[in-house]
């Protein structure tokens, strides 16, 4: 059992931390993703405040909480987390870095990599100064991500790469990507994958944003010509995590914790606020029973859905991992996000289409919630998933 005194203690210890560390002027402030904190070498600070709570954060290990202290974390528990998260929402302060690194390659790294790629790796991302994107999907290998045909072929003392990603996320803003590439072309499609750490800088790789409506896109296509890429980027410190030909296990592994993170991505949205919040500050939108009712089912169902999120990072805290479930978490949190969305477009009327209206980035956040339907794993794949592994419905 949790000792609930320490824990009482802690959460009064960071909540006083927070309050002194994070300056007042972050705090409140609509979240929107031009205010996220990346890193990076090619990320710029918007002002001094990001920049101050950001090192307040790196210094006591705050930005990746949970990892152990010697890979740049502060080595809490989960029910310290928790307390953090919380603290942070209450005081309505921002989380001082947010990365693909912190989210993504920091627990596969924690759970496959060995000791010097952790240190080498994991380090630069808790303190901002490397930006990983991920290397997925290819033109013919999304949904059927086991198809991917972009190919590192040994060449003794180095790796060589040649193939294509799409639908890369910061691709041309980041400095390294982990990628699944087929090391083995004659293995079965699910073998032969390796899961590769390559430098953006190196000579071949070249970036090419995907235009989207909004003239912004954090969408890129991502090519690799004859990219030599190092066996080992020191003592003990491969370019391949894990076992050369196994990467479809990483890739497994990383896919349920991509999942749970775009299902549970949908809470830092509406710049922090609830959903009745936000229709609040539209004229006589709660006069609208309908959209009343609405906005009360939306937000009963959003913390049921918070609560399942928890019972299940529990789960995985005791060892029993969250697996398949990751499917149903991926699935509910996305389309429970879409419909908090359309009814904001429907409570806003034609003033939501505006694209810098009065209701800042409400059109783009509401357009982003379709795309978060399809990363990670189409609904429709999710749905698949659930029936197949979870329910263990027959086929026909």
């Amino acid at each position: 059992m949790p000792d609930t005194a320490a824990l009482d203690a802690f959460r009064t210890a960071i909540a006083d931390w927070i309050t002194s560390a994070c300056p007042a002027a972050l705090r409140g402030r609509p979240i929107s993703e031009d205010r996220i904190v990346w890193g990076g070498r090619k990320w710029q600070f918007q002002d001094d405040d990001q920049k101050t709570w950001m090192q307040a954060a790196i210094a006591r290990g705050m930005t990746a909480p949970r990892w152990p202290v010697e890979y740049g974390g502060a080595g809490l528990s989960r029910a310290e987390e928790k307390i953090y998260r919380e603290e942070l929402e209450r005081l309505q302060a921002p989380p001082p870095l947010e990365s693909f690194g912190l989210w993504m390659l920091g627990p596969a790294l924690l759970e496959f990599g060995t000791h010097a790629q952790k240190l080498a790796h994991l380090l630069p991302v808790t303190r901002g100064e490397i930006r990983w994107c991920q290397g997925y999907s290819e033109p013919g290998a999304g949904s059927d991500l086991a198809n991917v045909q972009t190919r590192a072929e040994d060449m003794g003392d180095h790796w060589l790469v040649n193939g294509q990603k799409i639908w890369t996320s910061y691709a041309d803003r980041a400095d390294w990507i982990f990628a699944l590439v087929r090391t083995d072309r004659d293995a079965p499609k699910h073998k032969g994958i390796s899961f590769m750490l390559i430098d953006m800088n190196s000579p071949g790789v070249t970036t090419r944003p995907i235009q989207l409506i909004s003239g912004k896109s954090p969408f890129c296509e991502t090519f690799f010509d004859n990219v030599k890429v190092p066996k080992s980027y020191g003592e003990d410190n491969p370019s391949v995590v894990g076992q050369v030909n196994r990467g479809w296990d990483i890739a497994k592994y990383l896919l349920t914790h991509e999942r749970e993170m775009i299902g549970g991505g949908a809470r830092g949205l509406l710049g922090g606020r609830s959903l009745g919040q936000f229709l609040g500050d539209l004229d006589g939108a709660l006069d609208n029973p309908v959209t009343r009712a609405e906005a009360m089912r939306i937000e009963v169902n959003a913390l049921a859905f918070a609560m399942t999120m928890e019972r299940y990072k529990d789960q995985a805290e005791a060892g029993r991992g969250v697996g398949n479930a990751s499917a149903m978490l991926k699935y509910y949190g996305t389309e429970l996000n879409k419909e908090r969305y359309e009814l904001l477009m429907s409570a806003a009327g034609s003033e939501a289409v505006e694209w810098d209206g009065p209701h800042g980035s409400l059109a783009p956040e509401w357009l982003r919630t379709k795309a978060n339907s399809i990363e990670g794993g189409t609904s429709e794949v999710m749905l698949d998933i659930i029936a197949k592994r979870v329910l263990e419905l027959p086929n026909s």
